[in-house]
């Protein structure tokens, strides 16, 4: 592995494991890092349950819960008078403030209810470690202020969100490390955030699963075979938040172009894009991809993506000359969107 816990062995590939220790030591670069810095993951998936769509379905199934972490909610307001949720983990509140943090982005229409979330959550607090989700704007069960939303590149949210996080435990006098893991469109915000910022930012290290590096590859990935149900699923799901904060006489975009959209990029052109500045999709998804920061990040970061994701296609895989020296790409060949199932069988 690329990667290697101070004082320790290279470890499993799961965001957290690979980068941090148990007690909270943050994974640094061996000499060899820029010859392995796009991997072979050693995950493999499970004999029941190898097949790439299941895998992406499997984590929405009851039986794939250990438990729910009861969370309790505090209000973000941003600085430009809008306003979000953050979801913090209640058994947290009791660790000490030198316990890590990790902050959690969620994905696309996701909030802390998501299946991957609360997992993560419940992973981490086994380990001693205190964590949170930060909801994009109008997501989940809150309702934003402005006549906005969310999308792929929206960086300063998270931005403002660890200022004051880094602020109030400077404050304690003996903080842990802050953490970040992204998923998905969470993923993409989180990655280029730090490509953004380089050397200015209290993350000590982050973790992307299933990021969509390349925006313009992951919307036409949706256009083929099977994946055109997820599209439709989603597109359904993004249509209805944005009937319950607008209408068509209230709507800052061409209401009959939003409603019948039929692909991401029809629906990103008629809606993401008019609402958050951009000329256009093709505009949005060229200023938002990740792929154009990695080259830019200075923090120890773990992208894991995998080959049968149906949401987006090898192509979306950067070449190693396209990663900063600090930035380690684990593929695997199986594990869907965001899958990566155990290897043991339900109970």
């Amino acid at each position: 592995m690329a990667l290697r816990l101070r004082g320790g062995p290279a470890v499993e590939c799961l965001p957290f494991r690979l980068l941090f220790s148990k007690r909270g030591k943050i994974a640094t670069m061996t000499s060899h890092a820029r010859e392995t810095q796009v991997i072979n993951s050693r995950f493999r998936a499970p004999r029941w349950l190898r097949n790439a769509h299941a895998q992406t379905m499997y984590p929405s199934f009851p039986w794939a819960w250990r438990s729910r972490p009861l969370l309790r909610r505090e209000t973000l307001e941003l600085p430009d008078g809008d306003v979000t949720a953050v979801d913090w983990v209640v058994e947290g509140d009791s660790l000490p403030d030198a316990a890590p943090l990790l902050v959690i982005l969620h994905g696309l229409e996701g909030s802390a209810e998501s299946s991957y979330a609360r997992m993560l959550m419940e992973a981490v607090l086994e380990r001693g470690w205190r964590s949170c989700v930060l909801h994009f704007r109008d997501c989940g069960d809150y309702r934003n202020r402005l006549p906005r939303r969310y999308h792929a590149g929206e960086t300063n949210d998270l931005r403002h969100f660890l200022r004051e996080l880094h602020g109030q435990r400077e404050a304690s006098g003996n903080p842990g490390p802050v953490l970040a893991v992204g998923y998905s469109l969470g993923g993409n915000v989180l990655l280029k955030y730090l490509g953004e910022s380089k050397s200015e930012t209290p993350l000590a290290a982050a973790a992307a699963v299933c990021a969509p590096l390349n925006l313009h590859v992951c919307a036409e990935a949706l256009n083929n075979g099977f994946s055109k149900s997820y599209q439709y699923y989603l597109l359904k799901r993004m249509k209805n938040s944005v009937t319950q904060k607008f209408d068509r006489h209230t709507a800052a975009f061409d209401w009959q172009k939003a409603m019948s959209a039929k692909t991401f990029a029809e629906f990103d052109d008629a809606v993401t894009a008019p609402l958050h500045g951009f000329a256009g999709m093709q505009d949005y998804y060229d200023r938002c991809s990740a792929t154009h920061f990695l080259d830019k990040i200075e923090r120890p970061t773990l992208i894991i993506n995998a080959l049968d994701d149906p949401f987006m296609s090898p192509a979306v895989i950067p070449a190693a000359d396209k990663l900063s020296d600090q930035v380690t790409l684990e593929i695997s060949e199986n594990g869907g969107r965001q899958g990566l199932p155990p290897q043991t069988k339900p109970t």
